[in-house]
């Protein structure tokens, strides 16, 4: 059993006032089979999603190395996976997204370096803007050359 709980607000169509319960994250995971409670399963993977980002966000102003270490880890990627297996996506398309995250993280690297190079000079959405658009070209260039080894990224 996953020991992680989940706040859920519930209205019910009754009008009566919201409900605050806790689920745990293993019966959050066994909604999705029950078609009437689709919605909330969505709710519930929008908030644990979420939940982590801010959680690494938070952490992030208290330590600047724990931060970047826990947001280094690719845990986007890993919640996508964990999600695509649970709601049933064959396992070909499972290790298609991992393996194309791959092939896109390497040539995204270089914002990483760029980013604080640039906001020593200029203010942080100038900063933040050409350091994407230099990973976005990065990302182009490397799909141009991986398309020459078979790899087809678009």
């Amino acid at each position: 059993m996953v020991a992680a709980l989940v706040v859920v607000v519930y209205r019910n169509s009754g009008g009566y006032p919201p409900k605050l319960f806790f689920v745990s994250l293993d019966h959050v995971l066994q909604l999705k089979k029950d078609y009437h409670l689709e919605m909330l399963y969505l709710i519930a993977k929008y908030l644990i999603t979420a939940g982590i980002v801010v959680a690494v966000s938070e952490i992030a102003k208290r330590s600047d190395q724990l931060g970047a270490f826990i947001a280094s880890l690719p845990l986007v990627t890993i919640l996508t996976l964990v999600w695509l297996h649970v709601e049933g996506q064959p396992a070909e398309k499972i290790s298609n997204h991992a393996f194309y995250t791959f092939w896109f993280v390497l040539p995204s690297l270089p914002l990483f370096l760029l980013f604080p190079f640039l906001y020593q000079r200029f203010n942080f959405w100038p900063a933040l803007s050409i350091s994407v658009g230099g990973a976005m070209l990065t990302v182009v260039a490397a799909a141009l050359v991986l398309k020459k080894f078979g790899i087809d990224l678009f």
